[in-house]
């Protein structure tokens, strides 16, 4: 079974992490809107796209996270001109300069680390997010974007740009297209603002269409967001609608509740009544990552995995 998926950094990476361990043909799709940290100032000062979300969903499908996943995830904290910068964005960005692209760069990382699967970015060109805010407010670049806490009315590119050739062929000819999970516009509609992205998956009419919602909105994109919001968004910019949702029914700790409330983000849920398409089940995952002591809300990669390939397969009920 060929099956796609579409996302950015965190969110796609531990999508891929589950789906890995199955006898599937898997493409994953990658936003290269990025402008934050490491990416951001390589994306400036080299003018390549930001190597980061890539970086994350290379190191995700290699078939042994060893010695080589853990030199391109070291990051520098030295307070020098590396710091911050983590090995596999220098990398990446060493092999673009070298080759002359970017989607070279990343097939010969992914040969490096021997992935299972491929990782494309969506376009070459340097492209930004432009978000348009209620109060007629025009905000450009993912960053600042991010942090700014208001409701999105829509968002585009600030230029054309075309979707890599091996994008469309993926999807056109794919059995399954996951959209997500990511940060709603900066992860995932952004992809599908790429000129071809959205032909090409409405064009294929047997794929089965799954969007995978997050597990906690986010304040910076999706502030006081109902499930059924997130996917009426995606349905937009897709110009189409999905044939199923999956969305987590987990009941949350007190302690992820607590934590994410002080950043104003809660959990994405249903807010009335939801039709058949909508498949909903328990995938929280609680964890502690090194560079944040709060504990993280994420979707547990097995359960999803298995989810997903249920419902490609006809399964889902």
């Amino acid at each position: 079974m060929k099956v796609v998926a579409i996302g950015g950094g965190t969110g796609l990476s531990v999508l891929l992490r589950g789906l890995k361990n199955y006898d599937i043909d898997l493409t994953a799709v990658v936003a290269v809107t990025d402008e934050g940290g490491s990416s951001g100032r390589i994306r400036q000062e080299l003018e390549i796209p930001p190597p980061g979300d890539v970086r994350n969903n290379i190191i995700a499908l290699a078939q042994d996270e060893g010695l080589m996943s853990q030199i391109f995830s070291y990051r520098f904290q030295s307070n020098g001109d590396l710091a911050n910068h983590s090995v596999g964005n220098i990398i990446l960005a060493a092999l673009t300069r070298m080759t002359g692209s970017f989607n070279m760069a990343v097939k010969l990382a992914s040969k490096i680390l021997a992935i299972k699967g491929r990782v494309l970015p969506v376009c070459e060109e340097l492209i930004r997010l432009v978000a348009h805010y209620a109060d007629d407010t025009i905000v450009v670049g993912e960053t600042h974007i991010t942090q700014r806490c208001a409701r999105i009315i829509s968002v585009k590119l600030d230029k054309p740009a075309k979707a890599l050739s091996e994008v469309v062929e993926a999807l056109e000819t794919s059995d399954a297209i996951l959209i997500g999970p990511g940060s709603l516009y900066t992860s995932v509609i952004t992809n599908l603002l790429v000129d071809g992205v959205s032909e090409a998956i409405n064009q294929n009419k047997k794929a089965v269409k799954v969007y995978i919602a997050n597990i906690m909105t986010q304040p910076g994109e999706t502030l006081n967001m109902s499930l059924q919001d997130h996917v009426q968004e995606v349905e937009k910019y897709l110009k189409n609608s999905v044939d199923f949702i999956v969305a987590n029914s987990s009941k949350f700790p007190k302690e992820i509740i607590d934590s994410y409330s002080l950043q104003g983000a809660e959990p994405v849920i249903p807010r009335g009544s939801i039709d058949k398409r909508y498949v909903l089940r328990p995938l929280l995952q609680t964890v502690y990552e090194p560079s944040d002591p709060r504990l993280k809300a994420r979707h547990d990669s097995n359960l999803l995995a298995k989810v997903v390939l249920e419902i490609c397969g006809g399964k889902a009920e």
